[in-house]
């Protein structure tokens, strides 16, 4: 039974409403049936502060059809944005769980995230391209998420079954784990490392197993792939310079390293999914682990904001057949005006051929992560 915080849903709890699933105590006692309706505020703060889980297969259910309403892909769409608030929080508390919790905790915001992301993997992707305006939130638990989002899309763009989707996307959520806060600093210094934080990164893979193991996790490729991130075929990783690298650990490094570009730094700003991609092809160009995840983004990924040749401007929604060829729903005409109803254009095809690729806060119209959001799932 794989389980997420009541918490966690919060926001698709409506107070005197029938529940979508059913509510749990901490030993997985039933506290409410699902089709049971908690009554107020009060209650709900009751059963959350007790530590009230939910079964995510439920959760998963009513994420497909909602109590009360006919099945909607629009109220998931409006949901979506909340809905990954609620799974980074998630994965915070689960990488900060002491050891008799985080097994179960990484289970269940794994679970409660690859539902979100099965429900639309173009906002999954957006999620990591996008940039925010001004920097929020933990470096290295939004990295984290990042990362795993990026080894969960190679995964499946290879075509590897959903037990080893789940096993890439922990490992990678879980692979820096042994230097979180650690992460979060060296995200604003501007200053060299010091001989303690270089050290502490050498060992953060031998730290992260070490933790893992003492949560109970012992899954051998798991632990494995996160003992070996850093390893590199040519013997100059660490922290043991292996040479024979088993093909997780190889993929958790190409994500660590691809998504860690995509993030602005104090030093440097974030880099396009395009320029990511040359710096990774150029590392390992022989490597179809990295194909696999630069395709997977393609040159112009979902959340992307670009300009075609026929002068419009709009927002990448998914991949075309093609890596530079994506779909657009375009937001303005030629002229630059907003248009009150955007509409869906192919750049496969030359008059509406991308052009350009614009920061998030060029776009002429403000694009919240709801409408984003909203933009992709509908086209997707």
């Amino acid at each position: 039974m794989r389980v997420c915080s009541l918490s966690s849903v919060k926001n698709r709890i409506v107070l005197g409403q029938p529940l979508a699933f059913s509510v749990r105590d901490t030993d997985r006692t039933l506290l409410l049936a699902r089709g049971q309706v908690i009554a107020d505020e009060a209650q709900l703060n009751a059963l959350m502060n007790r530590g009230a889980l939910v079964e995510v297969h439920e959760l998963a259910e009513a994420m497909r059809q909602p109590v009360g309403q006919p099945r909607s892909a629009a109220y998931l769409r409006d949901r979506l944005p909340e809905e990954w608030d609620r799974g980074l929080q998630d994965v915070r508390n689960a990488l900060s769980a002491g050891a008799d919790r985080m097994a179960e905790a990484l289970d269940g915001a794994t679970s409660l995230l690859l539902s979100l992301i099965d429900s639309s993997p173009e906002v999954a992707l957006a999620q990591v391209v996008r940039q925010p305006e001004s920097a929020s939130g933990h470096y290295g638990v939004t990295h984290s998420l990042h990362a795993a989002t990026a080894c969960h899309a190679a995964a499946r763009y290879l075509g590897w079954g959903p037990d080893d989707q789940r096993r890439a996307f922990q490992a990678a959520l879980t692979m820096n784990l042994g230097m979180l806060d650690l992460q979060a600093r060296l995200s604003s210094q501007v200053s060299p490392l010091t001989a303690m934080q270089r050290e502490a990164i050498h060992e953060h893979p031998i730290r992260s197993v070490a933790m893992l193991s003492a949560a109970g996790i012992d899954e051998p490729d798991w632990l494995e792939a996160v003992l070996q991130h850093h390893e590199t075929p040519d013997g100059r990783g660490y922290p043991h310079g292996l040479s024979d690298i088993g093909e997780l650990a190889e993929m958790l490094r190409y994500a660590d390293i691809y998504t860690a570009r995509l993030s602005s730094r104090a030093n440097r700003p974030a880099m396009s999914a395009a320029q990511a991609g040359r710096e990774l092809h150029q590392m390992a160009a022989q490597s179809p682990l990295a194909a696999a995840l630069i395709k997977a983004f393609g040159i112009f990924p979902p959340g992307s904001v670009v300009r075609l040749a026929s002068g419009e401007v709009g927002l990448v929604v998914r991949n075309g057949e093609k890596a530079h060829r994506p779909m657009v729903s375009v937001l303005t005409n030629a002229n630059g005006e907003p248009r009150h109803t955007p509409v869906l254009r192919d750049s496969s095809r030359d008059d509406h051929a991308v052009v350009a690729l614009l920061p998030t806060h060029a776009s002429p119209i403000r694009l919240s992560d709801e409408r984003i959001a909203t933009l992709i799932a509908a086209n997707s």
